[in-house]
C-alpha cells in the first residue's frame, strides 16, 4: 500500500510558477547583465512587494531562486509574505554572455560586430567573446535551465513550486513547453515580476498561462536580461 501511494504521488503533475525578477537599473537602460550580480532598483523592489501580495492567497509549497541577487531578492519578498524560506540554485541563472556582460546593446554592436550579428541572427551555437565570466551558447543555456526546471519538478511531484529566475530562463521554458525551435525569433514578451504558469507531467513542460502582470503598477519592462 505504501509503495502504491508513493507511486501515485510520483505520477502527479507538478505546478511551476516561473517568475521573472523585478526591475534593475540595468534593465531600465538595456545594459546586459547575464551572470553579473545586479540588485533590484526601487521600482523592482516595489514590483516584488506587489507580486508577493498577489501570490499570498495561493498555494506554494517551495520557493527556489537563482542565486543572483535580483532573483533572490524577488524570491525573498514572496517568502517573507508567507513565512517561508528560499532555496537557491545556480542552474536557474540567466545565460552567461561573456564579454557582452555589463555593456549596452549599442556598445556590444560597436565592439563585437561579428559576434553581435551572430547573436541577433539567433546562431544558437555561436561562441561569445570572453569576459569576466565564460559565455555559453544559447543551446548550452537552454539545456542547463530546462534540465534544472524538470529536475525540481521531478523532486517535488504533486507540489506547487515558485521558481524565481530571469528573462532568458522564462524564454527557454516557453520554447520547451510549446516545442518551438531555438532558432526562431522571440515573438513573445518576457516581463519583469511576471507570473508564468506551467505543469510538468511525465517529464514534459506544459504551458498554462503566460505573462501575468495584472498585479503590477506601473507597467513593467520587457527585455531579455
Amino acid at each position: 500500500m505504501d509503495l502504491m501511494l508513493s507511486n501515485d504521488k510520483a505520477s502527479q503533475p507538478t505546478t511551476i510558477l516561473l517568475i521573472r525578477h523585478g526591475e534593475t537599473a540595468w534593465n531600465a537602460e538595456r545594459r546586459l547583465q547575464g551572470h553579473l550580480d545586479i540588485a533590484l532598483n526601487a521600482a523592482g523592489e516595489r514590483q516584488a512587494a506587489l507580486l508577493a501580495a498577489a501570490l499570498a492567497p495561493e498555494r506554494i509549497d517551495r520557493i527556489i531562486s537563482s542565486d543572483l541577487a535580483r532573483a533572490r531578492q524577488t524570491a525573498e519578498a514572496i517568502a517573507r509574505e508567507r513565512g517561508m524560506g528560499v532555496g537557491t540554485d545556480p542552474a536557474l541563472r540567466e545565460r552567461c554572455y561573456g564579454g557582452f556582460e555589463g555593456m549596452l546593446y549599442s556598445e556590444i554592436a560597436a565592439r563585437f560586430p561579428v559576434e553581435f550579428a551572430a547573436w541577433q541572427a539567433r546562431d544558437v551555437d555561436g561562441v561569445l567573446p570572453p569576459g569576466t565570466n565564460r559565455g555559453e551558447s544559447f543551446r548550452q543555456f537552454y539545456d542547463r535551465v530546462t534540465a534544472a526546471i524538470l529536475h525540481h519538478a521531478a523532486m517535488h511531484p504533486g507540489q506547487t513550486l515558485a521558481l524565481v529566475a530571469h528573462g532568458g530562463v522564462l524564454e527557454c521554458a516557453y520554447r520547451a513547453a510549446l516545442g518551438l525551435s531555438l532558432e526562431t525569433a522571440r515573438d513573445f514578451k518576457v516581463l519583469n515580476a511576471s507570473v508564468n504558469r506551467f505543469a510538468v507531467e511525465k517529464g514534459e513542460l506544459r504551458l498554462m498561462s503566460w505573462g501575468e502582470v495584472g498585479h503590477l503598477q506601473p507597467a513593467v519592462l520587457d527585455d531579455l536580461t
